[in-house]
């Protein structure tokens, strides 16, 4: 079994934040230095990071990159300057939580420590978005240990976009289930949907999955209903970016329909994310904004246009799958199962 390391999304290097960049693959591997706050918001909205964990680590860090530029202002400038931040970096993207969630988390911790020097605080910053790094890394590997469970020996598992390591700060969700499993001797297989329109399947599923020589194989996403109708699928796990109080989902768009066609052909559908991406203050997934991305890319592929010009496109990169399809959410304080209104409730954090 090949055993090359995961791969580094984001690392931290002498004052900035460098991201691999994820439109780049699997062709190249290139990391971008960002050292500023805006930088970072253009690299979220861009898409060299995506996945709602590394997202919310990358805001981290670009909360601490703005603390650092402010560190000589006086104490009243340092706020302003700090709030600004934290608006250029939740107007980035409006779907994942685990934005919202790691600058409200940055945010405590500056009102916490409001009479700090900016300078003492900018020190404060940058070891917090370390810690989140940190967290986000171990909190994976024990939601990958608590979903193996799921897995048997000889599985074949689908999954939709990517949820691995690229789309965390390591190890992964979605597949850091397929990891672990690996890991435990497990002969399993997957099958990734190539997740139309940028194909985070294809391209970013497939490639850290074969560098780590877990057997993949790509298939289109219109071929998923025939694979798990002909009984070649005996699991299907995918990650999410935000999930609301009652269990729905939001994942990349196509997850509904890979869910419906797991129920039919009576297939567990599992999602794996951290308590980070539940949102306990939406009571349905129907209050969860679906962002909205240029119709190119969906009109166009690898630079060259596919579709008749003048004709419209929507693009929708989202999409809600209801509670009701969804067998367990597993996550790093074990798998919740319906009633999921209930099981959800007690993982509510403590206020502190």
């Amino acid at each position: 079994m090949s055993r090359k390391k995961v791969v580094e999304t984001l690392r931290w290097r002498r004052g900035r934040l460098e991201l691999l960049d994820q439109t780049l693959l699997p062709d190249k591997i290139r990391y971008r230095p960002l050292k500023t706050y805006h930088e970072v918001s253009r690299g979220i909205r861009d898409m060299l990071v995506r996945g709602a964990p590394a997202i919310g680590v990358t805001a981290a860090f670009g909360m601490a990159l703005a603390a650092r530029s402010g560190a000589r202002l006086r104490p009243a400038a340092f706020r302003r300057h700090m709030q600004k931040a934290g608006k250029v970096l939740a107007s980035s993207r409006p779907t994942a939580v685990n934005l919202f969630w790691a600058l409200q988390r940055m945010g405590r911790l500056m009102e916490e420590n409001a009479h700090l020097a900016p300078a003492v605080m900018a020190e404060k910053m940058e070891a917090e978005a370390l810690a989140v790094l940190s967290e986000d890394i171990e909190i994976n590997r024990r939601m990958g240990r608590n979903g193996a469970s799921f897995i048997e020996d000889g599985d074949v598992i689908l999954t939709h976009c990517n949820a691995g390591a690229l789309a965390t700060a390591g190890y992964g969700t979605a597949l850091g289930v397929v990891r672990a499993a690996w890991e435990q001797g497990k002969r399993i297989s997957v099958l990734a949907d190539e997740t139309r329109p940028r194909c985070q399947g294809a391209k970013l599923t497939a490639w850290e999955l074969s560098r780590e020589g877990i057997p993949v194989t790509v298939i289109a996403d219109t071929a998923a209903g025939s694979f798990l109708r002909r009984g070649k699928v005996q699991k299907v796990v995918v990650g999410a970016d935000r999930i609301a109080s009652n269990g729905d989902v939001v994942n990349k768009i196509g997850t509904y329909q890979v869910a419906v066609l797991a129920r039919e052909n009576k297939v567990p559908f599992y999602v794996a994310a951290p308590v980070s991406t539940i949102d306990f203050s939406l009571k349905s997934g129907d209050e969860i904004p679906i962002e909205e991305r240029p119709p190119s890319e969906v009109t166009t592929m690898a630079g060259r246009r596919i579709t008749p010009r003048g004709v419209a496109a929507f693009n929708p990169a989202f999409d809600v799958t209801p509670a009701r399809f969804v067998t367990a959410i597993i996550t790093e304080k074990g798998a919740v199962r319906k009633p999921f209104r209930r099981s959800i409730s007690a993982l509510r954090p403590r206020r502190r």
